[in-house]
C-alpha cells in the first residue's frame, strides 16, 4: 500500500454559499431528511452573514448565506448561484497540513487561526483548489462542543431518509485542465489515482467527456475530476461550465445502505431523479448476475446497477436542484464495489441529454 503522505480524517462538513440559508436548512431538512443541529448569525454576533449546520449520519452539510450587500459571498453568488464553496478536511494537525500544502504548491486562501469559547476551541485554516472551490482543514480535539465556536444549538429534527456519508466529491474543469488538477492533488493532498475514464469509456452519439477518481486520506476520500471531450454537441460538462461560470463541485454522492428506501422516500417528498429507458433493464441481469434487490422495485424507482471485480453498486442521481443546470445529488449503495459505476455511463448520459435538449442547452 502506498503510504499516507498527507493524513486526512475525513470529510468533515460541505459548505454551500446560498442566497437564503434559512430557506435552503428548509428544503434540506424536508427534503432530504438533515436535522437543524446550529446556528449563527446577527443574533449569535455574526454581524455580516448567516450560517445553519444540518446533519444527518456522518453527513454535515452548512449553509452560508450573506445578511448585508457587498459581503464576498454575495458576490460569489452572483456569479455561480447557489454552491458547494468548501469541502473540508478534519485533520490531526491543521498548522502542519496548511505549511506542508503551501510548500507543495497549493495557494493560501487563509492562514491558520483559532476559535474559541466557553467549550473550547478550533483550529481552522484554507487552501484553494480549482475554480472558487476551496479546502479547510480543522481540528477540534480541544473543543467539547458540537461545531464551531459561537454556534447556537437548534432543535430541529428531520425525519431520516437513510443517507450515512458522503461518499465522493465530483468536480468538472475546463477542458485541458483535468491533468493539472489530479498531479496538484497528487502533489499537494498525496492523493492517488484510482482510476480513469476517457472519452471512448464516457460517451454517447453526441457527447463526452473525461475524469479521473483521485482518492486521499487511506481511501477516506473520493474525489473525481471531470473535463469535456471533443463531441457533437455540448456535454453536461460545457453546459456545467457555462452556467456555472468556470470550475467547481458538479455533484455530491451520498451513500445509504438502503436505496430502495431511501429513494422511494426522496421521490415521495418531491426529489427528482434522472430516468433511463425501461430497455436499460432488459439485459441487467446479464450484465451484472445476480443481486439481493428486486429488478421491479429498482425500475419502478429508476435505480442504476453496476458490478465490478469486488461486488456492484447502486446509484441513481438527481436532476439539479438550483434554477441553474448545475449542482444535482447523487444517490449510492456499495454492496462491495469500489467503482463508481463505468456501466451505467452510457445510459446515464443520454439520459442528461434528454434533460438538456428539453433546456435547450444540448
Amino acid at each position: 500500500m502506498t503510504p499516507d503522505t498527507f493524513p486526512i480524517r475525513r470529510i468533515d462538513h460541505i459548505r454551500f454559499y446560498v442566497g437564503n440559508a434559512r430557506q435552503s436548512a428548509f428544503f434540506y431538512r424536508h427534503l432530504f431528511g438533515f436535522s437543524v443541529k446550529q446556528f449563527h448569525g446577527l443574533e449569535t454576533g455574526l454581524k455580516h452573514e448567516v450560517d445553519y449546520l444540518l446533519e444527518q449520519g456522518n453527513i454535515r452539510f452548512l449553509f452560508s448565506a450573506p445578511v448585508r450587500p457587498g459581503h464576498p459571498i454575495a458576490e460569489q453568488l452572483a456569479i455561480h448561484g447557489d454552491h458547494v464553496q468548501d469541502v473540508a478536511f478534519e485533520v490531526d494537525d491543521v498548522d502542519w497540513s496548511y505549511n506542508t500544502a503551501i510548500a507543495r504548491g497549493a495557494t493560501s486562501a487563509r492562514e491558520p487561526y483559532t476559535l474559541s469559547d466557553v467549550n473550547g476551541e478550533v483550529r481552522l485554516a484554507s487552501i484553494h483548489t480549482y475554480g472558487d472551490t476551496i479546502h479547510t482543514f480543522i481540528n477540534r480535539d480541544n473543543f467539547k462542543g458540537t461545531f464551531l465556536p459561537r454556534f447556537v444549538d437548534r432543535d430541529e429534527p428531520g425525519i431520516t431518509t437513510g443517507l450515512l456519508e458522503v461518499d465522493h466529491c465530483v468536480g468538472n474543469v475546463e477542458l485541458g485542465a483535468m491533468n493539472k488538477w489530479v498531479k496538484w492533488y497528487e502533489d499537494v493532498l498525496g492523493f492517488t489515482q484510482l482510476i480513469s475514464f476517457d472519452d471512448k469509456d464516457i460517451s454517447t452519439e453526441y457527447t463526452a467527456l473525461m475524469s479521473k477518481v483521485m482518492s486521499g486520506g487511506d481511501g477516506r476520500v473520493k474525489f473525481p475530476i471531470n473535463e469535456p471531450a471533443e463531441g457533437k454537441k455540448k456535454s453536461q460538462i460545457d453546459e456545467y461550465l457555462e452556467f456555472f461560470g468556470g470550475a467547481g463541485i458538479q455533484h455530491v454522492a451520498l451513500r445509504t445502505d438502503d436505496i430502495v428506501a431511501t429513494v422511494t422516500e426522496l421521490r415521495n417528498r418531491g426529489l427528482q431523479f434522472l430516468r433511463v429507458p425501461a430497455t436499460y433493464y432488459e439485459d441487467l441481469p446479464n450484465r451484472v448476475g445476480k443481486i439481493d434487490e428486486d429488478l421491479a422495485a429498482l425500475q419502478d424507482l429508476g435505480v442504476l446497477v453496476d458490478r465490478d471485480d469486488e461486488g456492484y453498486l447502486l446509484q441513481i442521481f438527481s436532476k439539479p436542484i438550483t434554477d441553474r443546470p448545475t449542482l444535482f445529488f447523487e444517490i449510492i449503495e456499495r454492496k462491495g464495489a469500489k467503482s463508481f459505476g463505468k456501466g451505467n455511463f452510457k445510459a446515464l448520459f443520454e439520459a442528461i441529454e434528454r434533460e438538456q435538449e428539453v433546456r435547450g442547452t444540448l
